[in-house]
C-alpha cells in the first residue's frame, strides 16, 4: 500500500498535491511531519503552511489564487476557499527575453512513412471523402459504408476511406469576418499528409462554399487535369442509386492512386505531431504533460515539428511562452492570437474562467489559472519558433503554438488542418476521444485511470506520481511509440477499436 504522499512542484509552493488513490482522511501523518486537519480528496490541494486571508496562493511556483479566508495548515485548499487572479496583461509582457539555447541536435532516427509529392509524409493512407456542405453528408456516409465494404479489400496498401462531413457550408454569412477560419479548415484538412495529396470531393451544387472556393485550382497542381468533384445536383444523376454510384465509381479511381504508395524509411523531422490535453485533472501538470515536454524536445531534436495548443489552456501563462518566443515577431504573434481571442470571449460576454469543467475542477484543478500552468508543461523547454491561426497549415519547423479553442474536438480538427499526422493526448479524468485520420496516443496521469482503462490508455504516466519512474523516461517512452505509431509498427487502442470523433469547425462568424 502507498504511504501518505504528496507532491509539489516548486520549492516556493505553499500547497501540494495528494497521490493516495481515493485521498486521505484528517489526522493522516506524511514523513515531512504534516498533518491533515481534514479529509482530502486524491489530486487536491492541500495547504503546507498557515495561508492567512488575502494571501497568494501558490502551485508551479506562481499564484493561483488567494485566500479568501485564513486557511490552516493541513486544510484542504479548494475553489471556495479561493479567489482568481486576473489573467497576465497583454500590454507588457517580455518578448523574447529568455530564448531558450538551441536543443543539441538528436541525429538518425526514422519512421517508415507515405512520402508526398509535396514533400509532406503521412503515417496513414487513407481516402478521404470531403463534403462542402452538411446536405450531403447522410449520402457519402451511406457510399463509405459500401466502398468499405465492396471496394476497399482490393486495395491492401490504403488503410482505410472516411467521411469528412461537418455541419457547415450553406445558410452562413460566408463573407462575413471569421468565415475565412472554417473554409480554410476544411481545405487544410482534405490536403492533410495522411490523405496522400489526393483529395476527393461531393458537393450538393447550390451550396454557397462551392468546391472551386473550398479548393482552388493552385491548391490542387497534381489534380489539374483530372476531376476531383462529384456534384449531385447534375442532371446526369437520376437516382439516390446514381449519386452513390458515381461516388464510388471516382473513390475507386483514387483508391487505385493511393494503393501504390508503400512506406519508406523517413527521418523523424518528417513528423508533425499535435499534442492535446482533455478530461485533464491536478496530476496532468506534473506527470503526463512534463513526459510528454520531454518528448516534445526529442521531436524537435530530430528535426520535427510540434504543435501546442488551447488558446485559454495557455492564456494565463502567456508571460512564460512571450518569454521564450525565438523572437519578437513570434511573440508578438503569440500576443496577437490571446487578444484576438480575449475579444472573441468578450463578445459572448464570458471570460477564460469558463474553460474549466466539473470533471477538471472534480481532479483538483481549482480555476484556469491552475490548469494553464499545467497545460503549456506540454511543450517542454524549446524555444517557439513560429504561431498559426485556427485553420491554418503549419510550415515552419521546431516548436509552434497553434491557436484553437480548448475544446478537444475543435482543437483536434484544427490540428489536422494544419497538417499534423501524429497525435498524442494527455488525460487524467479519462476520455474515449480519437481520430480517424491520425493515430491518437493516449497518455494517462494517474495510475488509477491507466489501470481502470487499460484497454483505452497507451502509456501510463501515473509512475511518475508514485516514483516508479522519472519525466525522462515517460518521455523517452512517448518519444519511442510515436516513431511505432508513425510506422504502423504499433497500433493504438483509439485505432485498435475505431475510435473516432467527428470533425467540430470552428467558426466564429455569422448563421444566417
Amino acid at each position: 500500500m502507498l504511504k501518505p504522499l504528496y507532491i509539489t512542484v516548486d520549492p516556493r509552493d505553499n500547497v501540494a498535491i495528494l497521490v493516495n488513490e481515493g485521498g486521505l482522511p484528517a489526522g493522516t501523518v506524511f514523513d515531512s511531519g504534516l498533518t491533515l486537519v481534514e479529509d482530502v480528496p486524491e489530486a487536491h490541494k492541500v495547504a503546507l503552511i498557515d495561508i492567512p486571508e488575502g494571501a497568494p496562493i501558490l502551485r508551479y511556483g506562481s499564484v493561483i489564487g488567494f485566500a479568501n479566508c485564513d486557511i490552516a495548515r493541513g486544510s484542504w485548499v479548494h475553489e471556495e476557499r479561493m479567489s482568481m487572479p486576473a489573467a497576465p496583461s497583454l500590454d507588457d509582457l517580455p518578448l523574447a527575453t529568455a530564448i531558450p539555447a538551441a536543443l543539441p541536435p538528436l541525429e538518425g532516427y526514422t519512421f517508415e512513412g507515405f512520402v508526398n509529392d509535396d514533400g509532406s509524409v503521412g503515417t496513414k493512407n487513407i481516402l478521404g471523402i470531403t463534403t462542402t456542405v452538411q446536405c450531403v453528408a447522410a449520402t457519402v456516409d451511406y457510399a463509405v459504408t459500401r466502398i468499405k465494404r465492396e471496394i476497399l479489400p482490393r486495395y491492401p496498401n490504403v488503410d482505410d476511406v472516411i467521411a469528412l462531413t461537418h455541419n457547415y457550408g450553406c445558410g452562413i454569412a460566408i463573407e462575413a469576418p471569421g468565415s475565412e477560419i472554417p473554409i480554410r479548415t476544411l481545405r487544410n484538412i482534405s490536403l492533410n499528409p495522411n490523405l496522400g495529396g489526393a483529395p476527393m470531393v461531393v458537393s450538393l451544387g447550390c451550396e454557397k462554399l462551392q468546391p472551386v472556393r473550398l479548393l482552388p485550382s493552385n491548391t490542387l497542381p497534381i489534380l489539374n487535369a483530372s476531376p476531383y468533384v462529384v456534384r449531385l445536383q447534375d442532371e446526369e444523376h437520376h437516382s439516390f442509386e446514381d449519386m452513390v454510384i458515381a461516388i464510388m465509381e471516382l473513390a475507386e479511381t483514387r483508391l487505385a492512386e493511393l494503393d501504390k504508395r508503400k512506406r519508406v524509411t523517413c527521418p523523424a523531422s518528417s513528423l508533425v505531431v499535435g499534442l492535446q490535453c482533455g478530461g485533464s485533472d491536478a496530476f496532468s501538470g506534473v506527470t503526463a504533460n512534463p513526459a510528454v515536454g520531454y518528448a516534445s524536445d526529442l521531436l524537435v531534436r530530430a528535426g520535427a515539428t510540434v504543435m501546442f495548443s488551447e488558446v485559454t489552456e495557455v492564456r494565463d501563462a502567456i508571460h512564460l511562452l512571450t518569454a521564450r518566443a525565438t523572437n519578437e515577431q513570434v511573440a508578438r504573434d503569440l500576443v496577437c492570437e490571446m487578444a484576438w481571442y480575449d475579444n472573441y470571449l468578450g463578445r459572448g460576454d464570458v471570460d477564460r474562467s469558463a474553460n474549466t469543467s466539473p470533471g477538471n475542477k472534480r481532479g483538483g484543478l481549482t480555476n484556469i489559472v491552475e490548469k494553464a500552468l499545467g497545460s503549456v508543461a506540454k511543450a517542454g523547454t524549446a524555444a517557439i519558433s513560429g504561431v498559426i491561426g485556427p485553420g491554418e497549415r503549419v510550415r515552419t519547423k521546431g516548436l509552434i503554438f497553434a491557436a484553437t479553442p480548448a475544446s478537444d474536438f475543435i482543437c483536434g480538427t484544427l490540428q489536422l488542418a494544419a497538417a499534423m499526422n501524429m497525435h498524442v493526448f494527455t488525460t487524467g479524468r479519462g476520455t474515449p476521444y480519437g481520430l480517424s485520420m491520425v493515430p491518437v496516443i493516449k497518455v494517462a496521469s494517474r495510475s488509477t485511470l491507466a489501470g481502470r482503462w487499460s484497454d483505452l490508455i497507451d502509456i501510463n504516466a501515473g509512475t511518475i506520481a508514485t516514483g516508479e519512474a522519472t519525466i525522462e523516461e515517460v518521455g523517452m517512452q512517448i518519444f519511442q511509440m510515436i516513431l511505432d505509431v508513425a510506422s504502423g509498427r504499433h497500433e493504438t487502442w483509439a485505432d485498435h477499436w475505431g475510435l473516432s470523433n467527428d470533425l467540430a469547425l470552428f467558426n466564429p462568424s455569422p448563421v444566417t
